[in-house]
């Protein structure tokens, strides 16, 4: 190949390449936004984004503060429950211990070993009694102490 045709060839492949780059240009999608749009554009989704993570950490926060709200309410609950039941027990120690106390100063009934046990203010009497009337006695002394809401007798008579 000579001079003439290799700069022959050379320029056909460059006036090819020049309509090839020219078409392609052409057939590109104009962007009309500036730098500036561009940049007040990235800036607004960035602001909105953020907005979204700022609710969302809210709508989390108060999420957990329920959760704790929750367990808190749960806790005194269960903190009064065991109050009350420690007080409901303390009371039952407190009437059994006057129960005893009264049948221990009946002359009759002192002498006998009977039983009593108090469960929210409900006495159980157990055990032995000399006579009906000395039984009939040890209810009418359980039912004198405060805080006994009832009083149920199973004093056997063995004289």
């Amino acid at each position: 190949m000579n001079f003439h045709q290799r700069s022959t060839t050379h320029a056909s492949v460059l006036a090819a390449a020049l309509v090839s780059s020219f078409l392609m240009i052409g057939c590109q999608k104009q962007d009309d936004t500036t730098a500036g749009q561009k940049l007040d554009s990235a800036i607004a989704k960035t602001e909105q984004k953020a907005d979204e993570a700022k609710i969302a950490t809210e709508n989390a926060a108060n999420r957990a503060e329920q959760k704790i709200d929750n367990a808190t309410d749960q806790m005194a609950a269960k903190v009064d429950s065991a109050t009350d039941k420690m007080a409901t027990r303390a009371e039952d120690v407190a009437i059994t211990a006057k129960v005893n106390a009264a049948l221990a100063g009946d002359p009759k009934l002192s002498a006998l070993k009977i039983d009593v046990d108090t469960v929210s203010g409900r006495v159980n009497l157990s055990g032995f009694a000399p006579d009906a009337a000395s039984r009939d006695r040890a209810t009418e002394l359980t039912r004198a102490v405060n805080g006994v809401v009832s009083v149920e007798n199973r004093l056997e008579v063995r004289p």
